[in-house]
């Protein structure tokens, strides 16, 4: 399991950066389109809110796979007795858990169903939604895994 776990965490760092870069690079043209060509491209302010909606939402998926990593208000969970510290922790990653399975994947998956059945597509792009609301079920399934992943870690120590 460790080694999924450091697979999953390698792939989506490699993407973070990859989506980070590639809208990097689109503000950067659209500002030079605009004030140098003088004349706006029309699909870089649409692929700039596509690309934030993935670096954010996929940046959500990783940083609750780092335990460490994520900002959380933990003042009243340390001040509990180890064991009641870590039967916490572990009702954290079920609700996280569910609230994943739930939210992010059973309505993401009906989001992304919904908006490729009846065809909805971007206005500059012309992408179907569908494929930018992807990211949600597939982001709730890798907080699931971590989730699962960080209940088992507590159950080690």
């Amino acid at each position: 399991m460790q080694k999924t776990y450091n697979l999953i965490n390698k792939i989506i760092e490699s993407l973070l950066v990859i989506i980070f870069g590639l809208l990097v690079i689109d503000v950067v043209w659209q500002v030079v389109s605009r004030y140098v060509v003088g004349q706006s491209s029309s699909f870089t302010e649409e692929f700039a809110r596509f690309s934030l909606i993935w670096l954010t939402v996929l940046g959500a998926a990783y940083i609750n796979g780092q335990q460490e990593g994520h900002l959380s208000m933990d003042f009243l969970l340390l001040k509990l007795p180890e064991a009641k510290r870590k039967r916490r922790q572990k009702v954290i990653q079920i609700s996280m858990a569910v609230f994943a399975l739930v939210v992010m994947v059973i309505g993401g998956g009906n989001l992304v169903y919904t908006t490729l059945r009846l065809g909805q597509t971007s206005s500059a792009l012309h992408l179907p939604l569908g494929y930018v609301y992807s990211i949600v079920p597939l982001c709730g399934l890798i907080i699931m895994f971590f989730s699962w992943y960080n209940f088992k870690q507590l159950n080690r120590i």
